[in-house]
């Protein structure tokens, strides 16, 4: 029994020590992805972006606001609701009534179109799009004065068929806010830039997105994805499909991250976990490499205290990487405490997101079938 333990601790060693090299090369790749030029475009082609709401949202006026307000010259705005009671609704008549130079439709349909409820919303919100270049924007994201710039200017090359951009999570108060932004800084953003820099180009996030409405349409447009967890990979993975490659905007966007507690946060990264697993489940689990302090931890408890230094030896990487990402990308420094709990959070769901197939979104329950798509379990369709 003492040999297997031993055994099993020294794997985890090893795994650590592939995490530890994963921190240095992604706290590098998230200064560089950082200090990258803003996007220069000689045409600036009309577009129009979609803007999905479901609830209000902390933040969601202030999301809104800067969307219509952007540095571009010819723009529309489709916001899409399922519900007249929406209370999103007001918040769009408001800003709609502040800015009345702005270019804005609203669409609100509540027919169900499929267990995937944003694709839903989107695929009634696209009648009302009048340009041929499409944005499609979470509600959640907050963007920059040109950040349509930023989203169009990777379209003027031919091979490019999406364009897709990272987020930075900027917590909207209280303790579960700021750890789930910690998971998207230190965790989401500096792993797809991993990602990139190994090769793989499949990374597309559904955070904001851009392509042309003829490519769309080429592609079967989004009526494939109305029963798909993993919408945004789906579309980029068609895209793919046809010849297009998929590009990386210069500068990232913000996403408000607002948790109210932790049953939110845990049904939340569970659903992020499992969208992921249900796409690219060995990738998925390959991705404990970027916990090398948890890893670490791990080994000392089977094998004992022989691997405590190898445990100090990961923590300092670990604090390194995310100070760095921290400096590198304008965040306040997070106080030790909150860094260990998320560890702590990040290897539990790990663990949980593995071994599963149902997700909780907007109050509804699915269970995620083999080929991705969705089932409603519980809640109302």
């Amino acid at each position: 029994m003492a040999e297997l333990a031993q055994g099993v601790a020294l794997a985890f060693a090893v795994l650590c020590f592939g995490g530890i090299v994963y921190q240095l090369a992604a706290a590098r790749l998230v200064r560089r992805f950082a200090r990258q030029a803003p996007a220069v475009l000689a045409h600036r082609p009309p577009l129009t972006v979609l803007k999905p709401l479901c609830g209000a949202e902390p933040g969601l006026e202030d999301n809104l606001r800067d969307l219509c307000r952007q540095d571009y010259p010819r723009f529309q705005v489709v916001f899409g609701l399922r519900d007249w009671d929406d209370p999103a609704l007001a918040t769009v008549h408001q800003i709609s009534a502040s800015l009345p130079d702005a270019d804005i439709a609203v669409v609100v349909d509540p027919r169900p179109r499929g267990c995937n409820l944003k694709v839903g919303n989107l695929l009634s919100m696209l009648s009302r799009a009048r340009h041929d270049v499409l944005v499609i924007a979470d509600s959640d994201v907050r963007v920059p004065p040109r950040h349509l710039d930023d989203v169009v200017a990777p379209l003027a090359d031919p091979a490019v068929g999406l364009v897709t951009c990272l987020y930075v999570g900027r917590p909207s108060g209280g303790v579960w806010s700021s750890l789930g932004a910690l998971g998207v800084n230190h965790g989401f953003l500096p792993s797809a830039l991993v990602a990139r820099a190994l090769g793989r180009r499949d990374g597309c996030f559904g955070a904001t997105m851009a392509l042309s409405r003829r490519l769309l349409d080429a592609i079967g447009g989004l009526e494939p994805l109305r029963d798909t967890l993993a919408d945004d990979w789906s579309l980029g993975a068609a895209v793919r499909a046809a010849g297009y490659e998929i590009a990386l905007a210069t500068r990232p966007v913000e996403v408000v991250v607002a948790e109210p507690s932790l049953r939110s946060l845990w049904a939340h990264e569970i659903r992020w976990g499992r969208t992921v697993a249900a796409v690219d489940r060995s990738g998925y689990i390959a991705s404990v490499l970027t916990q090398p302090a948890a890893l670490a931890a791990l080994a000392a408890v089977v094998g004992g205290t022989s691997f405590l230094p190898l445990l100090a030896l990961a923590a300092a990487v670990r604090l390194w990487a995310v100070r760095d990402e921290e400096r590198s990308l304008g965040l306040q420094r997070s106080p030790v405490a909150m860094l260990l709990l998320r560890e702590a959070l990040s290897l539990a769901v790990f663990a949980v997101a593995c071994c599963g197939r149902s997700v909780w979104w907007r109050g509804k329950r699915f269970r995620i079938r083999r080929d991705g798509t969705m089932e409603w379990t519980q809640g109302t369709p």
